[in-house]
């Protein structure tokens, strides 16, 4: 493993780079790649999934510690042929091992929460040695890493990778499952759906506008270089995005985002309650209700729309 010092208090963390544009974001004609992935760092791999087998083309993590390996979510579809997520991470364990010789190597697979689109392919990995799978059900979750609910003493907790030790808070409010993690090693705080450049739906308001605040005081204290979530479907002309169901997105806005961003979500998030209909719009990002039947309404319109002009066809 790589020198694993930025787990240490004060102790910079090591560089990361993002790509420019991401290829299954807009596939072409004859691309049929179904996971693209990228090394953020010898230790911390970005995947995405490919909008050629889901629009959601959710982005997932594979982070090394020196005892066991974490990914984070496992996507949008479970059907192994259209979206080999076993076969991928194996063969990224596979090479990380051959850099990093050791025995009895383990994987943790965890959800950022419980939508679909970030647990579809667990059963590729159900029978897979040395690895474990988090249940889904929020208990299931609370369990595995002894957290609590939000405000109580053990609603942050480290979890440890060896020589890569991860804190994990309890975010509800896009879900009642949803969990952050921030990596010391690299600065990054994984955000899944509570952050990320596009459309924010918000399901418990309270619990979201308490969730993004924290977060917001937390990157303050605690060295967080990059916000990183699970999607991206804002356009990088600010304040513009792709529709729900986007099947090409060839302008997409980057996925990092600095750590600003968290007290923009959580100023927009307590706007929300005097937003009509149900929505606040951000440079990066909108802060959707979606408890709101006018909301889902109007997002549910303007994908169809979409479909209609022929937008949503791959070549």
């Amino acid at each position: 493993m790589s020198d694993p010092t930025p787990d240490r208090p004060g102790t910079p963390p090591v560089a990361v780079t993002f790509p420019d544009r991401w290829a299954v974001a807009a596939p072409v004609a004859g691309d049929t790649t179904p996971i693209e992935v990228h090394a953020l760092e010898d230790d911390t791999v970005l995947l995405r999934q490919s909008k050629r087998s889901s629009f959601e083309a959710p982005f997932l993590a594979l982070l090394f510690g020196s005892r066991r390996a974490l990914l984070l979510d496992t996507g949008a579809t479970a059907d192994p042929d259209a979206f080999p997520l076993r076969a991928t991470v194996d063969a990224l364990v596979d090479d990380w091992l051959g850099r990093n010789p050791r025995e009895d190597y383990g994987l943790v697979v965890v959800h950022s929460h419980a939508h679909g689109d970030h647990v579809a392919a667990d059963p590729q990995l159900a029978d897979r040695p040395a690895t474990v799978v988090v249940g889904k059900e929020l208990a299931d979750v609370q369990a595995f890493f002894g957290l609590g609910e939000p405000g109580s003493a053990d609603d942050e907790v480290p979890f440890d990778l060896g020589d890569r030790v991860l804190t994990v808070l309890a975010t509800p409010g896009h879900h009642p499952t949803a969990i952050t993690l921030f990596d010391p090693r690299t600065g990054i705080l994984w955000t899944g759906d509570s952050v990320y450049p596009g459309r924010l739906y918000v399901d418990d308001r309270r619990a979201f506008v308490t969730s993004t605040t924290r977060l917001a005081a937390f990157a303050a204290t605690h060295g967080v270089t990059w916000v990183v979530g699970a999607h991206v479907e804002a356009a990088r002309t600010p304040r513009t995005e792709y529709p729900l169901g986007a099947r090409s997105q060839p302008d997409e806005a980057p996925l990092a985002l600095a750590p600003d961003v968290l007290t923009e979500v959580a100023d927009a998030a307590a706007e929300l309650a005097r937003a009509l209909p149900g929505r606040v719009v951000r440079d990066r990002f909108a802060v959707v209700d979606v408890t709101s039947r006018r909301t889902l309404a109007r997002l549910l319109l303007g994908s169809r729309v979409h479909r209609l002009r022929g937008r949503n066809r791959l070549p």
